[in-house]
């Protein structure tokens, strides 16, 4: 989730001792597709967010407690009530359980939002956004555009969305809303896998030669004044990558927000081989949080986060796999190693952040303060 080009500050989590999680009950239940729906929730105080960032839902399926992170496709300048997309995912456990399951009355407990995929909004800007959205990758996007249509008035807003058939497309309806109330500041491009006989728009994957020709119906206000989105498949993204790459766009302009992890170095994740790494051991580490230190011994193979849970330490957590940065803390003294890095961006990095559901602690002296 490296997307800061926005003005990016430390989160300032709500999460004490009595307060770390809320309830929030849910209001209503939109059916978007066959595979997705928005769950809109009541009102809740003291729970800000800004477009673009992700809710955590907690849940018990099965006897066991599960958390998802969910962009939220709500926009704190627009909409009255938060709101996430669900989609369901093959296999997925909880994107199935909460399509089949819930309600509107429940009440599901969550983590404060979070998430750096934000921007600070200006009357004054004058900027082009160009979005690239495939599938459910349309949720932070559709949360930025309702924002940026509001409160900049002189901006423009050009979307790329992909998905597999006309059917498949979420938030249809709103998009071409937007599009015609806010025409000559909104364009929408959609890209269909399986397009009907009368479609008139772009069909099939979204290659190399199709993005060439989308570029040239995209208005050009020169490097200086456009930033690139993406938020979707990592085939999608990858292909976007490498045609900005050929266009000279510098990397500063580039973000993305990924929902699943990347191709990671597979040795490094396997307890097997990293038992017998060089660096990796049986070390002790420090976590300090919420105003208590942890002190305990991470083996090899084990995550330090996942060691902490098993000893019942309760630390921040969601995605568990180095993207949602919700279990980001700083490393004060020490060595440790990531096994997904795409979650921090470069200055994180350099500043010493970690996020411990990927760590592995590479020295004896490694102190991690979270929060």
């Amino acid at each position: 989730m490296a997307f800061n080009f926005f003005k990016k500050k430390s989160e300032k989590k709500e999460e004490t001792k009595t307060g770390k999680y809320r309830e929030l009950r849910v209001r209503e239940i939109i059916k978007e597709t066959r595979d997705a729906i928005s769950i809109v929730f009541e009102k809740a105080e003291g729970l800000p967010y800004k477009s673009g960032q992700f809710l955590t839902l907690i849940l018990d399926i099965n006897g066991k407690e599960v958390r998802r992170a969910y962009s939220l496709c709500s926009s704190p300048d627009v909409d009255e009530y938060m709101a996430v997309t669900v989609k369901r995912v093959d296999n997925g456990l909880v994107s199935n359980w909460l399509n089949d399951n819930l309600h509107a009355g429940d009440a599901i407990r969550v983590m404060a939002p979070m998430g750096s995929f934000t921007t600070e909004y200006d009357s004054d800007n004058k900027r082009h956004l160009i979005l690239f959205a495939g599938g459910s990758g349309i949720t932070p996007m559709m949360s930025i555009v309702k924002s940026m249509l509001k409160l900049e008035p002189n901006s423009i807003t050009s979307l790329i969305y992909c998905n597999r058939n006309i059917d498949s497309i979420i938030f249809k309806d709103q998009l071409d809303k937007l599009q015609t109330d806010n025409q000559g500041r909104l364009h929408v491009i959609h890209i269909l896998d399986d397009a009907p006989m009368n479609w008139q728009g772009h069909s099939g994957l979204l290659n190399h030669d199709m993005l060439v020709k989308i570029f040239e119906r995209i208005p050009d206000w020169g490097i200086e004044h456009t930033t690139y989105l993406m938020c979707g498949p990592e085939g999608m993204m990858k292909n976007v990558q490498n045609l900005l790459k050929e266009h000279d766009i510098p990397e500063t302009n580039i973000y993305k927000e990924s929902f699943v992890t990347g191709t990671i170095d597979k040795e490094l994740k396997s307890p097997e081989t990293a038992a017998t790494a060089d660096t990796i051991q049986e070390r002790e580490v420090t976590v300090i949080y919420d105003g208590e230190e942890h002190k305990f011994t991470v083996k090899p193979g084990d995550t330090i986060l996942e060691t902490a849970l098993d000893l019942g330490i309760d630390l921040p957590y969601s995605c568990q796999s180095g993207l949602c940065t919700a279990c980001r803390g700083k490393c004060k003294s020490g060595k440790v190693k990531l096994d997904e890095e795409e979650g921090l961006s470069e200055s994180e990095l350099a500043e010493g952040y970690v996020l411990t559901c990927v760590g592995h602690p590479l020295t004896d002296d490694v102190v991690i303060e979270i929060g």
